[in-house]
């Protein structure tokens, strides 16, 4: 439920490695803003939140670089002009290779197993004119992960943005964007009955935008555009096998999405600031030849057949966004908030683990598009000549038509998915809590976040209200940077997070010659909370005036080892059938690494 942009362009899986890095390399990154309460008109898709990462430019005076050589990762980032005054360039990419630590381990399958991930990202900025500049960025990266000689999975993002900035005038200017963003996912079986060759599914978009920004005067900032999205999902090909051995393939969807947008920012007075405005959304189903409605109880209502590229399906949706913003001097303000956002594409899970495997869909004529109504207020206060931060932030949000998967649903490789579907409503309600020191030799932050999410819907749980996958009520992180010399700093950050829920199996019975387990109620239990502390220490290498910058930094992940389940199973004893017994999957203990940093 959150939309993640990487100049403009959607990145469906923002994380390397389940979650360890990433997939945003830090050198290569100009700016980041995050939107929680307040997620401006321009902006929709997803119910929760935006983030919007902008890539360096390049710098225009000089070629300069970045690095780092580590035993875990490696990275470089080269930037600078092409033609004076004219043109400039970054090129960034990064390589890890964890799974060198796998070679240490006692079990031979572990010592045959590669874990890694690479990323690269480019960007070219070329100034036509005072008036007119061109930006031309893309970012590609992949995980690869195989066990032994038995699986193997691969996944990874694309994206392409191509983008005009058109000065009209002093107080009108525009944004002309294409955009590409691709996101597939593979994973493959050599062993045992159910071996596949390879299985495949991807989502693919490609976008234009419109968007101008008008300064009428010096109290509006009003911004409007046309916005519009053609996804291409496929969600199984390759050399996935059935029973009797032949192919699965499921035949691509598409759907085109189109938004318009009006907004202003009006400082209404010194202390007071609104913003508000609206946003038509509109989502169509596009035929690939034959579609299929169901029942009430989810049977096969008809197939109907119509001509490939026919719209015949279509949802519309209004989203009013308003928000203010009150100073009551230069240390303490207040923000409230209320967004009305709606999400066409779905992501739903039937797994705990959280692997990059989860189904993408759309909305059809079967499914509704998912509708939030979010309502924020924050106090904010600086303290001690700013050296301090604190902030406290509520939410409350009400959901409509929210998805998930009946019991026991078959996911991949499935032509009839929107049959494994149940809707209803959802809420979701937290508090933020931060403090954050800003300046001196200890800087960092302490916060606290509490968080519930919780589902409705008549099919499951025999209707009785349920924790979301994503219901991790107590969040803490804690984070500490100290700098002893000019030479010597020394950094720390703990994090805590509630277990995620899952549904258990809390019994089994004897039937048809065999045992078949009994579970409890959706999400009744939660995996063990999550908990870690990294370390580090850093020591320059050079002189402030030297051309080549260089430090050598030492840090240790999970420095207790603590053991965080990335998945837990159930299985049947072997010699005991009547036994069951539970395994947890971890994927990482204590991980050194030393890494030699430098700039010139």
């Amino acid at each position: 439920q959150n939309l993640i942009m990487l100049d403009e362009a959607t990145v469906y899986s923002a994380s390397h490695l389940m979650g360890f890095f990433s997939v945003f390399n830090n050198d290569a990154v100009k700016d980041v803003t995050l939107y929680k309460g307040d997620i401006p008109a321009s902006a929709g898709g997803r119910l929760s939140s935006l983030m919007d990462i902008r890539s360096k430019d390049g710098n225009s005076q000089r070629f300069s670089g970045t690095g780092g050589i580590g035993l875990i990762s490696s990275r470089l980032t080269l930037e600078g002009p092409v033609v004076a005054d004219k043109a400039t360039f970054v090129l960034s990419g990064r390589r890890t290779y964890a799974d060198l630590f796998l070679k240490l381990s006692s079990d031979p399958d572990m010592r045959n197993t590669s874990l890694y991930f690479y990323d690269v990202n480019a960007k070219l900025n070329y100034r036509i004119n005072d008036n007119n500049r061109l930006f031309i960025s893309t970012y590609t990266g992949r995980d690869v992960l195989s066990y032994s000689d038995n699986m193997s999975m691969s996944f990874g993002n694309l994206t392409t943005t191509l983008r005009w900035n058109h000065v009209f005038s002093p107080r009108l200017f525009s944004n002309f964007t294409l955009i590409g963003s691709d996101y597939d996912y593979s994973m493959g079986s050599s062993s045992g009955v159910s071996a596949m060759l390879e299985w495949r599914s991807k989502i693919r978009d490609y976008g234009v935008k419109a968007d101008f920004s008008w300064l009428p005067n010096p109290q509006n900032s009003i911004k409007f555009g046309y916005q519009a999205t053609q996804h291409i999902f496929t969600p199984s090909e390759g050399g996935a096998r059935d029973a009797i051995g032949g192919q699965i393939s499921i035949p691509k969807t598409f759907a085109l999405e189109h938004a318009v947008y009006l907004s202003n920012e009006m400082k209404v007075a010194d202390a007071l600031t609104l913003k508000y405005g609206l946003r038509y959304s509109l989502f169509q189903n596009i035929s690939n030849g034959e579609v299929t409605d169901y029942l009430t109880d989810y049977s096969v209502d008809y197939s109907k057949t119509y001509s490939k590229g026919t719209i015949y399906n279509y949802h519309h949706r209004l989203e009013p966004r308003v928000g203010a913003a009150y100073l009551f001097n230069d240390a303490n303000s207040v923000k409230a908030s209320y967004s009305r956002t709606t999400q066409y594409i779905q992501l739903a899970s039937n797994s705990a683990a959280g692997s990059p495997f989860d189904v993408w869909f759309p909305a059809t004529q079967n499914v509704k598009p998912q509708l939030s109504d979010q309502f924020a207020l924050g106090y904010f206060r600086n303290f001690a000549d700013n050296r301090y931060e604190f902030s406290a932030e509520a939410y409350y949000k009400n959901l409509q038509d929210v998805v998930d998967f009946k019991d026991h649903a078959n996911l991949l490789g499935n032509a009839d998915l929107e049959q494994e579907l149940r809707f209803g409503r959802g809420r979701a309600y937290g508090l933020e809590l931060m403090l954050k020191k800003n300046s001196g030799k200890l800087t960092g932050w302490v916060s606290y976040t509490f968080a519930k999410a919780q589902r409705q819907i008549d099919e499951i749980n025999n209707g009785a209200w349920y924790r979301s996958p994503y219901d991790k009520p107590h969040n803490i992180s804690i984070v500490a940077n100290y700098e002893l010399s000019r030479k010597w700093s020394f950094g720390a950050n703990w994090v805590y997070a509630s277990g995620t829920p899952v549904t258990y199996p809390t019994g089994k019975y004897w039937a048809d010659g065999s045992y078949v387990p009994l579970y409890s109620g959706r999400n009744e239990y939660r995996y063990p909370a999550y908990h870690r502390l990294d370390v580090s220490a850093t020591v320059k290498l050079s002189k402030p005036e030297k051309w080549l910058q260089s430090e050598l930094n030492f840090s240790l992940y999970n420095a207790y080892g603590r053991k965080n389940p990335w998945m837990i199973t159930f299985r049947q004893d072997d010699n005991q059938p009547d036994v069951t017994y539970a395994e947890k999957f971890y994927l990482f203990t204590f991980i050194p690494s030393i890494t030699w940093n430098f700039k010139f």
